[in-house]
């Protein structure tokens, strides 16, 4: 079986954050990036494969901070169980990929690893490389829609939750940002960098804590709370997710156009879910409003950003409209 030798063992289902279902099985896998990174990641697959037949295939990618055992994971089930081969998989520098120093984010290479993961899934023999797609969550969404625009091996792209990553360092996190503001935080960065070469190490500023929290502190605004409730409580909470990057990582996003050529992924299919209570919903909608047909902005009532993580109490992530999307498009 082709390139299998990287399949590792199966995974436990207690590292997970979800209960694992009884009719797939989860493998890690590691394969390289262009830039020689071995990026980790879960292979999904239904129990009742024939592995001499070639499935159509997604690619997963988790929200920005997130690992593969999250959301990701939950969405590669539920995917390998509607009939796809489905591979989750945790971002360079982060999670159990490899890379030194660790927890570096960086559009250039969280958008290759993309394409590595379709290399790696498009060389296994019971796939067909000629059906991939690719799903991005939260942050992923953005890299995701950036490796469609260059890598035309990637046949559709789903979104969930989008943010466009670099459009949230200019906008200083939803904010309108004046020049004077933006030159401010370059400032800030670049002088870190000094700090940082004089202490061999960078700094990673503290994200949410390593043991899951019982409550939400007061005084967080509405969004540091939301992502609170995933990342630092029983919901969402794993030991690889502090959902913070280096402090100058910030630097490589300033200038970074994710959404500048999304034009150019038509002909090729974009779907945009969002939640209806979403605070990040203008970034799909924004994303929306530049691509070419065929597009769908797809809305969720009722959900928020994180809903679309997990499917909340609501289970409300839209795996049928998911499924119907990827079985038009990778025919």
């Amino acid at each position: 079986m082709k390139n299998m030798e990287s399949v590792k063992t199966n995974v436990d289902p207690k590292s997970l954050t979800f209960k694992l279902s009884e009719n797939v099985t989860v493998q890690k896998v590691m394969f390289k990036n262009k830039f020689g990174v071995e990026v980790a990641g879960h292979l999904y697959l239904s129990k009742d494969i024939d592995t001499s037949k070639k499935y159509p295939a997604i690619v997963i990618g988790t929200p920005y901070g997130g690992v593969k055992e999250q959301g990701a994971g939950i969405y590669g089930q539920n995917m390998a169980q509607r009939g796809f081969v489905a591979l989750s998989f945790d971002e360079s520098y982060n999670g159990e990929s490899k890379g030194e120093p660790r927890h570096i984010s960086s559009p250039d290479l969280f958008v290759e690893d993309f394409s590595a993961a379709v290399d790696f899934i498009g060389t296994q023999d019971f796939v067909d490389r000629e059906k991939i797609g690719v799903i991005g969550i939260c942050g992923s969404g953005g890299f995701s829609v950036t490796a469609a625009q260059v890598d035309p091996r990637i046949k559709a792209v789903a979104t969930a939750s989008m943010y466009d990553i670099s459009g949230m360092f200019r906008d200083g996190f939803g904010k309108t940002l004046t020049d004077e503001q933006r030159n401010a935080m370059l400032v800030q960065m670049a002088e870190q960098r000094w700090t940082d070469f004089e202490n061999g190490t960078p700094l990673v500023p503290e994200g949410f804590p390593r043991t899951p929290a019982d409550s939400i502190p007061e005084g967080l605004d509405p969004v540091t709370s939301e992502f609170f409730e995933y990342y630092a409580m029983k919901r969402g909470f794993h030991i690889n997710a502090e959902a913070s990057f280096t402090a100058t990582s910030g630097m490589s996003f300033m200038n970074f156009p994710l959404m500048n050529y999304i034009e150019s992924i038509s002909p090729r299919p974009l779907l945009f879910i969002i939640g209806e209570n979403a605070h990040s919903r203008y970034y799909s909608e924004d994303a929306y409003e530049k691509a070419a047909e065929p597009k769908e902005l797809y809305i969720v009532p009722g959900a928020r950003h994180i809903d679309l993580y997990d499917g909340g109490d609501n289970d409300c992530i839209p795996f049928d409209k998911l499924e119907g999307f990827f079985k038009e498009y990778l025919k």
